[in-house]
């Protein structure tokens, strides 16, 4: 296992053993694009725990060394270096040789603020970061975190595309949170386990695009204790922004749910097969109906996107959800297009 279990508490101890594999089978780089920053840092911190990753690089505009020179000093492996703009070349050093590349750089949202309030500001970050990554690595995983993740997701497949480099098998928009959550909450309800309560989520990664689907888990909710537990999972972002008071956003299960999925593609991509997630990508399943990207449960590969997985049986308020949610994300992934063609 990790050496840093002979120096930390059993409990910790624990939760590295349960959360990633003991033995690392290659040298893979991972990068992380925001590194500083609220989600940045801890999701830094996982990944330098997970024995699967042999090199950490960390950029951001301002901080990112010095995250690297903290996180540097924990007993395990992996080597880490962090990368600033001030130094030239930086993110292309960064990047070059990266298999995957997280990015949660951005701003995070205000009470108030919903996440498509954010796309201004994170279409341009997430944009020029996209474009780092298409020239110095355009066969890495990129991984989006950046909100509002049903537009950032599309203007990351823009850039790739008009740099000839779109591999639609290695984009991912992350909502593993949305999971994480509605396992979590459905747990609570229920006084279970979390961990043996999983439940899909399909859709998108915003409010009413979000799709949690209960009756494929057998869980059988009725009137306002179902409409209630949806809301929790759709808007569980509000839930934290509120309780910071303005201090912050959904950072530190977001870094958890953003290392979850890395160390899925690290598995995925070392061999071990039936490694399904539930992940943001361009997808068949509605580009019918014009919406082009779509979560649903994937099949991860050594090359990414292995198989797609249809979403399945629904009942009759699950489509009624599933209606809602096209809508709006057909709005949100053409509003990120339009964007990203209007802004080379």
């Amino acid at each position: 296992m990790f050496a840093a279990r002979q120096t930390t508490s059993a409990v910790f101890g624990a939760v590295q053993r349960r959360a990633f594999s003991a033995s690392a089978a290659n040298a893979t780089k991972v990068a992380v694009l925001g590194a500083a920053g609220g989600i940045g840092q801890p999701l830094s911190l996982l990944l330098k725990l997970n024995p699967r990753v042999s090199e950490l690089s960390l950029y951001d505009i301002k901080g990112a060394p010095g995250v690297a020179a903290d996180i540097s000093h924990i007993n395990t492996k992996s080597t880490v270096k962090g990368y600033e703009p001030s130094s030239p070349g930086a993110i292309k050093e960064c990047l070059t040789g990266a298999e995957i590349v997280l990015i949660p750089a951005g701003v995070p949202r205000k009470p108030g603020m919903t996440r498509d309030d954010l796309f201004n500001t994170n279409a341009s970050i997430v944009r020029d970061l996209a474009k780092a990554a298409a020239d110095a690595c355009p066969n890495a995983a990129i991984l989006i975190i950046a909100n509002p993740v049903n537009s950032t997701v599309p203007i990351t497949a823009e850039v790739f595309k008009s740099k000839g480099v779109y591999n639609p098998k290695k984009l991912f928009g992350v909502t593993t949170l949305d999971v994480v959550r509605a396992s979590r909450f459905i747990s609570q309800l229920k006084s279970t386990d979390p961990a043996t309560e999983n439940i899909t989520v399909i859709g998108g990664h915003s409010g009413a695009t979000i799709v949690p689907l209960l009756s494929q888990a057998g869980v059988n909710l009725e009137g306002a204790e179902r409409d209630e537990y949806i809301k929790r999972v759709q808007f569980g972002g509000d839930e934290v922004v509120q309780a910071k008071g303005g201090a912050g956003s959904a950072t530190l299960s977001m870094a958890m749910a953003g290392a979850r999925f890395a160390e899925s593609l690290l598995k995925a991509a070392q061999g071990q097969a039936g490694v399904i997630e539930p992940t943001y990508v361009d997808s068949p399943l509605y580009k019918d109906q014009g919406v082009t990207y779509f979560a649903s449960n994937v099949e991860l590969g050594p090359n990414g996107v292995e198989k797609i997985h249809p979403v399945g049986t629904l009942n009759a308020h699950e489509q009624s959800l599933l209606e809602v949610c096209l809508k709006d994300l057909k709005g949100n992934i053409e509003k990120g297009e339009k964007w990203a063609q209007a802004n080379p």
